[in-house]
């Protein structure tokens, strides 16, 4: 195992010397949250193992991304015909990613690199990216992580996993491109691998004390019945409050929907892709005028069924879920997705 220590007090300077080699993003105070963006010359990550609004997945995975375009001068050869746009895929790092966040990432990657179809979008961004991830010494009453196979110190999907000592960050290098990135920050004095060892699991073991990890069941989510669950009687008590308002899906880490827009201005057209939310009450509507989840019961059973049990059943990586909790922070009429796991997981069809 290799470790870099990093004196705090080197720490904006290896920044700014990483800005020769990588674009870099990571998250920032504002107003009284923190969000993830692309940085600035003197700006620096906020690396107080905040959780922020909405995860770095936009950094993959814009909220709204143009990807194609075409001209409709029809004097020009290729009019009418759709062409990517040029993107900048040069190398990025993500400093400062929570571990759910990076374990979310490859979740996602289930859905946008198969052996089917390759997103090229999504694909080329995450292999432009170098994922430095800050371990949760603190974690929040809201954090869940453990139960979803990830936790504080998880190390799934990062480069290289920053823990907080106080004074000095000590940095496990986990890849290649962990160690490249480090190296181009001109973090290079090696720790003691032995006494790093030692101390990180003295504080992974603090962090994970700090975790209910009985909390939330999802050990027989897999043998359930699919038909069983979504016959069950129990959504309409669960949906009740909901109003669709979509915030779940929008600060949700491994929510993958999106529509595409094609728009037009002049001689220019553009196609647009966009995050989507499945609740929706436009989501599923046909041109037809059909919506075969018309009613609210439906979207909210969709949504929780996707993450806690048809991504189950599909990949058997575990639920759609990686226990950040920002659904449950954020929700404004408290609809909990521990609560909805729990019911699932405990759930026994009744006897006719």
């Amino acid at each position: 195992m290799k470790v870099i220590k990093i004196d705090k007090q080197n720490w904006t300077g290896g920044i700014d010397k990483s800005r020769e080699n990588y674009q870099i993003f990571g998250p920032v105070k504002d107003k009284e949250h923190f969000v993830f963006k692309k940085l600035n010359l003197k700006e620096y990550p906020d690396m107080e193992n905040a959780l922020s609004v909405l995860s770095p997945k936009s950094i993959l995975f814009p909220q709204s991304e143009k990807i194609l375009a075409a001209s409709l001068d029809e004097s020009q050869d290729d009019h009418h015909i759709m062409k990517r746009v040029a993107t900048d895929y040069s190398p990025r790092a993500v400093i400062g990613i929570m571990p759910c966040d990076a374990k979310a990432v490859q979740l996602v990657k289930l859905n946008f690199d198969t052996d089917d179809y390759r997103d090229p979008y999504w694909c080329d961004a995450y292999e432009a990216t170098t994922f430095v991830g800050l371990a949760v010494n603190k974690p929040s009453i809201y954090d869940f992580t453990l139960s979803m196979g990830s936790g504080p110190f998880a190390e799934e999907g990062l480069d290289v996993l920053l823990v907080d000592c106080k004074d000095h960050f000590l940095a496990k290098v986990l890849s290649e491109k962990g160690d490249a990135f480090l190296k181009a920050s001109g973090f290079t004095s090696e720790a003691d691998a032995d006494k790093s060892a030692k101390l990180i699991n003295e504080i992974k073991n603090q962090a994970e004390k700090a975790i209910d990890a009985e909390k939330v069941k999802t050990e027989k989510l897999k043998e359930k019945s699919l038909l069983e669950l979504h016959g069950a009687s129990f959504w309409e008590d669960l949906s009740f409050s909901c109003i669709n308002c979509g915030t779940c899906t929008f600060v949700c880490p491994t929510c993958w929907c999106f529509d595409i827009q094609d728009e037009t201005k002049g001689k220019k057209a553009v196609r647009f892709r966009n995050w989507d939310s499945c609740m929706s009450p436009l989501f599923t509507l046909h041109a037809s005028s059909h919506n075969p989840r018309a009613e609210k019961v439906q979207r909210v059973r969709q949504r929780f069924m996707h993450k806690l049990k048809y991504f189950v059943d599909k990949y058997d990586q575990g639920t759609m879920c990686v226990g950040c909790g920002r659904c449950v922070v954020h929700c404004p009429v408290n609809i909990d997705i521990r609560e909805i796991c729990n019911t699932m997981n405990s759930y026994e069809a009744e006897q006719a």
